[in-house]
Parts: structure tokens; sequence; C-alpha cells
């Protein structure tokens, strides 16, 4: 496995939450209830997975990689303001959680960056694609590939925690109001 498949892996995974935050601001904007313990483990998928995982993937390994080629500079600038982007609504999102938990009416602001978060990932996860797909083609070398790939593996409490983070993942999907 190469590192740009390990990050593609981590978009099937990311297209699953993607489905989850839709599933979930549907829910709220219909009325639904969503348990807030649910909503919590969602915003906590956000952070920790794309965040603290993925994004730390590309930001402190494959990118800089891409860039000492003095290659594609213009493109990893404008994702890493979008990775910056998505920490901001996550950040909206916690805020607005948290008052909802205090006792505020907190459900359309909730919705609404749930529904946010949700339109950035379907943008953000294509135009990653397409950077993947030109990084690997035109850039990065089979070592590099693998170099960077054993360094993601070899950090052992990440792998461990993308397995909770799927195993969460998996937990959401199976809610009664995922399911209707």
């Amino acid at each position: 496995m190469s590192a740009t498949e390990t990050l593609r892996k981590d978009h099937q995974e990311i297209k699953r939450v993607e489905k989850i935050v839709i599933k979930c601001y549907q829910c709220l904007y219909d009325g639904k209830d969503v348990p807030i313990s649910d909503i919590e483990k969602i915003t906590f998928l956000i952070s920790e997975f794309l965040d603290s995982i993925h994004y730390s993937r590309e930001e402190d390994s494959y990118f800089p990689c891409v860039a000492s080629y003095d290659s594609l500079k213009e493109e990893i600038r404008a994702l890493l303001i979008e990775h910056e982007f998505s920490r901001n609504i996550a950040k909206m999102l916690s805020t607005n959680l948290s008052a909802w938990k205090n006792g505020e009416d907190k459900r359309e602001p909730v919705a609404r960056f749930l529904k946010t978060y949700s339109i950035y990932l379907q943008d953000h996860l294509s135009k990653e694609e397409d950077f993947f797909k030109r990084a690997e083609e035109e850039i990065l070398s089979k070592e590099e590939e693998t170099e960077m790939y054993e360094q993601f593996q070899s950090v052992i409490a990440i792998v461990e925690k993308i397995s909770d983070m799927v195993k969460l993942i998996n937990y959401l999907e199976d809610q009664s109001w995922f399911k209707y």
C-alpha cells in the first residue's frame, strides 16, 4: 500500500461520516430526535478522524513531500485553507452543540453547521482526489509513497485510533435515527 492509497482509504471512511452527517441534519430539520450524545460522537469523528488523523497525515507528510518538488503549491495552499475552514465549522458546531446540551434551543444552528460541513466535505474530497491523482502520477516516486506509508503506519496509536473511529462510524450507522 502507498501513502496515496492510505489517504484514499481514509476518504472511504470519511464518505461514511458524510452520510451520517447528512442523515443527522436532515433528521434535525425534519423535527426528528437524534440523541445529543450521537451528535457529540459525530463531532468527535470530525475533530479526531478528519482533523487529528487525516488532515495531520496530509499536512505533516504528504503535502510537504509534494511541495518539495516545487509543484502543486497553489493547490496545497488552497487545500490547507479549506482544512482551516473545516476546523472553523467544527468549532461552531461544537459551540452550538454545547449550548444545546446546556438547555439552549440550538437545534437549527447545529443542523445548519452539520449541513455546511457535509457540503464542505463533498467539495473538498473531490478536490483532494484530483490532487492525489496528480501527485501520484506526476510527482511522487514509489519509494516516497512507501516511506510516507511506513511513516503513517509507524504511529501505532494512530492505527489503533482509526480502528476506534471505524467502530464509532459503525455504531452511528446502526442507530435507529440513521436507518429512518
